[in-house]
């Protein structure tokens, strides 16, 4: 896979310089008012983030002093990022994007929307492997189902949402309307002896509601109204919020709750199993043990997929119930628009 992926950038790099022609620009634009401090505080800020969320169970939180120093290189490099932006001309991200409208739903709904789909990281791959005995070449092959969900996803958000201009409140509800299907699924049908076939549909829906909310809320930021210069820093937002904390805030969360629902539940079984003395007499402990914490698993996990279930219905009655009347619309800056706003620019620098 490594091979295939350095082949197809060659290949790209290789296509970019037989095909594109040079052009020969009649102005010069220097890399001038870059705030280069800014983009190294804002990326350590982000990589710092990255690492509490995804080490964090694995060092035991702030119990670590791995992750203490993590929490406060990030916070401090975010609060002089801060400090910064309210007194520089032009500042790396600026306040101005930070707080637009569309910019702070699109974080909530992110951070919400993929905690509830956590399980596809911390769930579902280990479910496959050791409930249900899946090898690596079963567990590839799911990932097709996934595939076929997003473009089917994105089909129908091409029609619907770009050419009939269906609300972004009716896209969200279909997308949390996707993902309650796909929780209540498993919620209801997780057990030891399911077959590859019947996790087809739960992970088809899975793949539709990932891109709907993806490719709605980044048409939002699109339509926020920014202007251009600032465009670009709230789309470092929403690539921070929607592909790095998206894919890692909610696993940490739905992590560390299935660690603690797992030791809870393994000793719950354990003392019925204890207090029984059935089990015991005849199984080997090492083999009762296991057999103990394989349960514990299961039913952490369907007790999980309950409240996830709960929260993903919660959030659809209140989009349901909710006032919004907004559509997209292209509101794209003509070339000429560009080139002036960046003579103008250059000039000023």
């Amino acid at each position: 896979m490594h091979w295939i992926m350095i082949g197809l950038l060659a290949l790209m790099m290789l296509l970019t310089l037989i095909l594109v022609r040079p052009v020969r620009s009649p102005m010069f634009i220097p890399l001038l008012g870059i705030d280069w401090l800014g983009a190294a505080l804002w990326a350590i800020f982000m990589l710092g983030s990255t690492f509490i969320c995804v080490y964090g169970n694995y060092f035991d939180w702030w119990e670590a002093w791995e992750i203490r120093a993590a929490t406060w290189i990030s916070l401090a490099a975010l609060a002089v990022n801060l400090w910064r932006a309210s007194f520089l001309h032009h500042p790396y991200i600026s306040f101005m994007a930070m707080k637009n409208r569309n910019v702070i739903r699109a974080t909530a709904i992110y951070l919400v929307f993929f905690t509830l789909l956590a399980t596809e990281h911390v769930f579902e791959h280990s479910y496959a492997l050791n409930i249900l005995g899946f090898d690596e070449t079963n567990l590839i092959d799911l990932n097709w189902y996934v595939f076929a969900g997003i473009l089917a996803g994105c089909a129908f958000t091409y029609f619907t949402f770009a050419l009939r201009k269906w609300r972004y409140k009716t896209m969200t509800a279909i997308a949390f309307a996707l993902a309650i299907v796909y929780l209540a699924w498993f919620y209801f049908m997780i057990d030891y002896g399911i077959e590859k076939e019947a996790l087809f549909l739960p992970l088809f829906f899975r793949g539709a509601a990932s891109v709907i909310i993806s490719i709605v809320y980044l048409t939002s930021i699109v339509q926020s109204g920014l202007p251009f210069t600032v465009f670009p820093q709230a789309l470092a937002i929403n690539g921070f919020t929607g592909a790095v904390m998206g894919a890692t805030f909610g696993p940490a969360i739905v992590g560390e709750i299935l660690s603690h629902t797992v030791a809870k539940n393994a000793s719950l079984i354990g003392r019925v199993m204890t207090d029984t003395n059935v089990l015991a007499t005849y199984i080997p402990l090492p083999q009762l043990y296991g057999r103990v914490q394989l349960q514990a698993l299961v039913v952490s996990m369907k007790e999980i997929y309950g409240w996830l279930l709960i929260v993903a219905i919660v959030s659809l009655t209140v989009i349901a119930l909710s006032y919004g009347p907004l559509r997209p619309y292209a509101i794209f800056p003509k070339w000429k628009t560009i080139r002036r706003t960046l003579r103008r620019l250059s000039s000023t620098n």
